[in-house]
């Protein structure tokens, strides 16, 4: 078996080659290993993998797998980490990050917007085993100095939040960490392999939901922590292959080939979501648009700095509240309803009764998850036909 790296290739170079492995059939698509055990051939050859796998060497697809493994190195060759690790999904990912490194006693302090279930783990899962946490405004830098302590063990962010797309000062915030001797870690889903620079900025992990804009396509789960080889081996490697977390190898075949379109993809989904966002803003239905491509986005210029492009997903709050907002997606035709996002078909989510709906009432009102708020994950239809589309459900959402 042979492996392709990474030798000073871009990005859609990277995204097409890296990491791929080829047996000795010479196969231009990856294979599949669909095998959750390995053969060794002889019993001193199984103690030496046991004691320490060479390049290439397998013991048990719950450890690695060389579809998975082909998936993580081109992850990280991306990324531009050491190495990646690659979850069964997003949560996987950032629970198992989270849990690998911390233990009872130690402190975290988080971002407040997040998505639901990683408030979840922060609030519920880690509080329950004594791990303290501190939740901040994550755009308030004063508020992430004054709870970051000598002997935080990490800080945890989305570098733009969900569902409100907050643009965190990802430099800013790893500075105040680093200085503490904290690790960074930060869920980067938004911002999207294809538009991150989160390890240039300061993050030691960078965490994604695979079943995002790497897959694109809503065909399956998967997550990957991407971080130096010392945290992704030593830390969270022994945590996930001794817990369970670990990624389907015919997952990962789909998400290597999503891989080698995500480039163009991401980028038609964010310059459609930009022309998107310049047309709703202002309309007479909404009180507000969200997306940080605008100008009047309180982060614009720093989104513009962190990222370079407004990503692929919008905000917008609806007048009128829940009853509004239902008649605007019940209106929809091409827009389909869906908790996902990141998707090649545009999708629509009401946070306040989905994603974010177990969350307390003042809580929504502090995050600004109103009663009216929609996400809007744009896909790659034509963009006429989705102004088309949102515009005759605006018309009928104040009907």
């Amino acid at each position: 078996m042979t492996q392709r790296k990474a030798a000073g290739w871009k990005p859609r170079t990277n995204a097409v080659h890296a990491g791929a492995r080829r047996s000795q059939y010479g196969e231009m698509a990856e294979a599949i290993y669909l095998t959750q055990g390995f053969a060794y051939p002889s019993a001193e050859a199984a103690e030496a993998r046991f004691i320490k796998a060479g390049p290439d060497e397998f013991i048990y697809a719950r450890y690695g797998n060389p579809t998975v493994a082909a998936f993580e190195d081109r992850i990280a060759a991306l990324e531009g980490t050491e190495d990646a690790f690659a979850t069964a999904s997003g949560m996987a990912a950032v629970s198992g990050a989270l849990s690998a490194m911390l233990k009872a006693g130690d402190h975290v302090v988080s971002a407040r917007a997040l998505f639901g279930s990683c408030l979840y783990v922060l609030e519920e899962v880690l509080t329950r085993f004594g791990v303290e946490v501190s939740f901040v405004d994550g755009t308030d830098l004063d508020a992430w100095r004054a709870a970051i302590r000598p002997g935080t063990k990490a800080v945890f962010l989305e570098s733009v939040s969900n569902p409100t797309l907050e643009v965190i000062d990802l430099r800013a915030v790893a500075a105040l960490a680093h200085d503490a001797g904290a690790l960074v870690l930060v869920d980067n889903v938004f911002a999207t392999p294809v538009f991150s620079h989160a390890v240039d900025l300061g993050a030691d992990v960078v965490i994604y939901s695979a079943t995002k804009h790497i897959d694109g396509q809503g065909r399956c789960l998967g997550g990957v922590v991407c971080g130096t080889r010392e945290f992704i081996r030593g830390t969270l490697e022994p945590y996930m292959k001794h817990t369970g977390g670990a990624m389907s190898p015919f997952n990962a075949w789909v998400l290597l080939n999503g891989i080698t379109t995500m480039d163009l993809r991401v980028r038609a989904q964010a310059a459609a979501a930009q022309r998107l966002a310049e047309a709703l803003e202002g309309h007479a239905a909404l009180s507000r648009v969200l997306f940080p491509g605008l100008a009047s986005h309180p982060q614009h210029a720093l989104a513009m700095e962190q990222a370079g492009g407004g990503g692929t997903v919008i905000a917008f709050d609806i007048r009128g509240g829940k009853e509004a907002a239902f008649r605007f997606l019940n209106t929809l035709e091409i827009v389909l309803i869906s908790n996902n996002l990141g998707d090649a078909r545009t999708i629509a989510t009401h946070p306040a009764t989905t994603t974010h709906q177990r969350l307390p009432e003042d809580q929504k009102v502090l995050l600004g998850i109103s009663p009216g708020l929609i996400r809007l994950s744009v896909g790659l239809e034509d963009p006429d036909d989705l102004l088309s589309d949102l515009l005759a459900a605006l018309a009928a959402s104040n009907s």
